[in-house]
This record gives structure tokens, sequence and C-alpha cells, in this order.
């Protein structure tokens, strides 16, 4: 190869880290932008300044932006868990979203793809109608079953997917159809058997929503979660290797079948945790990736990363306009997702068609 190509490619490098940084710094100091609007607007405004005290107060930081006992209390018991649980719900359901579509290279694939979600939300909604959980269990009931529910979907699929060791991912595909579709007709039978105030109950958490979250809510689900946002990013090299195919992945010395397991087992801790606490919220793990995809590419060692911070941050928002705009009522936010994702779903199928991508 002459000196000249290799400069050639050595600037076409040099051009894509320096846009993958400017595109990481936006997205942080979007992140950050939004975060404190979220914590800051309501019927009690708390300004950015006050907002920073507030949370460096604990830390032993005297800071010169005043704020009374109001403040600190709508701050730190109300709005910062419901903002802590959008961060972690848009960063879970986004970075899971990019992990399986990597996996299966397939762009329609999202966490609800393998059966989780609606695991989730047979199990959930089996506990509300039929009134399991009383006293300080009752409290865990909700989230331990939808967790429990998408971690067995998740199993079931993946027990049907593999043979000889191996997995198939069109038999996946295919099993998690068919588990969606069964979890669906329970649901329907739940809600069926629930009287009116379970029925309400039902709806707002199979539309999904953050109100009404607490630490103490909170604080369990936070490490589950969590685990499964810090370790994919980890493994942005095999999802690299993947988009290569299965054989040329094996050739580059990545243990394919083990990788599989990992991707799927970590996505359904995340996607669970979150369906657990926030109901059912669609099409963020599948529009959050592309969107990130347009900025700065499909290697998965930005793409990540960059899906958690865009994913967090478009929760918030979404919980912002969600909390505002039908004040004194709550929209759902799912509603809000649904209305965003269900027209990009549409375009993303015209635009692969009309490119031949199927």
């Amino acid at each position: 190869m002459s000196s000249v190509a290799v400069s050639g490619l050595a600037a076409v490098a040099e051009r894509h880290r320096r846009r993958n940084i400017i595109a990481i710094s936006a997205l942080v100091a979007g992140f950050v932008a939004v975060f404190l609007l979220s914590v800051g607007w309501g019927a009690v405004p708390i300004r950015p300044g006050q907002v920073v005290a507030i949370l460096a107060e604990p830390l032993g930081l005297d800071l010169p932006w005043a704020f009374d006992n109001r403040e600190s209390t709508v701050l730190l018991a109300i709005r910062l868990p419901r903002a802590v649980l959008a961060v972690l719900a848009g960063a879970a359901l986004a970075v899971s979203g990019a992990a399986l579509q990597g996996l299966f290279r397939n762009p329609m694939a999202d966490p609800a793809l393998i059966g989780v979600s609606s695991g989730a939300a047979l199990a959930a909604v089996g506990v509300i109608v039929l009134g399991i959980g009383t006293g300080v269990f009752g409290l865990y009931a909700l989230p331990v079953a939808a967790f429990v529910g998408g971690l067995v979907a998740t199993v079931i699929v993946y027990r049907i997917a593999s043979r000889g060791g191996r997995t198939e991912i069109a038999t996946m595909l295919l099993a998690g159809i068919a588990v969606n579709a069964m979890a669906g007709a329970g649901i329907g039978l739940m809600t069926f058997l629930s009287d009116d105030r379970q029925l309400r109950e039902l709806n707002f958490w199979l539309l999904g929503g953050l109100g009404g979250v607490t630490w103490e809510k909170l604080l369990p689900a936070v490490p589950l979660v969590l685990l499964a946002v810090v370790v994919i990013p980890l493994l942005a090299r095999r999802l690299n290797a993947l988009l290569l195919g299965e054989t040329e992945a094996l050739h580059l010395g990545f243990h394919v079948e083990n990788t599989k397991r990992l991707i799927v087992t970590l996505a359904a801790l995340a996607t669970g945790g979150t369906v657990a606490l926030t109901g059912v919220i669609g099409f963020v793990g599948l529009v959050v990736p592309h969107l990130v995809r347009l900025l700065i590419g499909p290697d998965h060692r930005v793409l990540l990363p960059a899906s958690i911070l865009l994913g967090a941050g478009l929760m918030l928002l979404a919980d912002l306009f969600a909390r505002t705009l039908v004040l004194p009522a709550e929209l759902p936010v799912g509603i809000l997702t649904s209305c965003v994702g269900g027209p990009f779903f549409i375009w993303l199928l015209v635009r692969y068609r009309a490119i031949g991508g199927w």
C-alpha cells in the first residue's frame, strides 16, 4: 500500500475520531442539561444552581446557591428518585436494543423481541389481578414477579433456540414471537378477569410510567440494571466481530456461543428489571440505537456508550413531558415513546425496503 493511501486512511480515521468525540461530548452536555431541567421543573421550581447545591450538601460542600427545606425535600424525596429511574430505564432499554441488534444483525431487534417485556408484563399483571402479596412483601411483589417473568420468558426462548450447544438466531426470533403472542393472550385473560380498580391500575402499568417511585422501590433493582448497563459496553469488540458473521468472529478468536448467551442474559436482566419498575415502555430500544448510528456509525465501542447517554436523556425528556403536558393529570410515558417510535418504525421499514435491505 502506498504512503499516499496510508496517509489518506489515517486522515479518515482521525476525522472519525474527532466526530465521535464531538458527538459524545454533545450527548453528555445534553444529558446534563435535560437532567437539571427534569429535576428542577414542576410546581416547586428549583433552579439548576440550587439543584447542584442540594446534591452537594450531603458531601459536605457548601455552594453559594441558597435553598430552603421545601426545595430540598421535593428534590431528594420526589424528583430525584424519579429522575434516577428514568436514567436507568432509558439507558437499559437503549443499550439492550443496541446489543440485540448487533447480535441478531437485525435492525428491527429490540428487547421486546425475545419476550422479555411481555413475560415481565404477564407476571406483573397476574400479581395485580390475583392480589398476591400483603404487607412488606406486597411492596416488592410486583417488581419481583415482573423480573422473574422476564427471565423465565427469556430462558424458554433460549432453550427452544439452543440445540447441540449452538443457538439458532432465526429460531430464537420465531420463539420470541410465539412467547409474545402467548403472553399477550394471558394478559388479555387477566384483563378480562379484573375489576374496575384493577383495570385502571393495569392500563396505566401496561402503558408504562415512572410515577409513584420511591427510593425504597427503586434501590433493590438498581444493582441488577446497573450490572447489565456496565457490562454490555465491555462486549463491544465481540459485537463488532459478530457484524462480520459468526464464522468470521470465531476465526478472530471470539467464543460465539458464550457471547450469545451473555448478551441475551444481560439484555434480559436490564429489560426485566426496567419493566418491573416502569411497566411496558416501547420503542426506546429500537429508536435510540438507530439515532446514534446516524450520528456516529456502527462501531459498538462508541455506539453502546452513546446509546446509554441518549436513551437516558430521551427518557428524562419524555418523563418531563408526561408530567407537564396534561396537568394536573399525568400522561403515561409509554404513550409518548410510542407516538415517536411508531412513525420512526414505519420510516425504518420504508427506508430498508427502498434500499433493498430485505
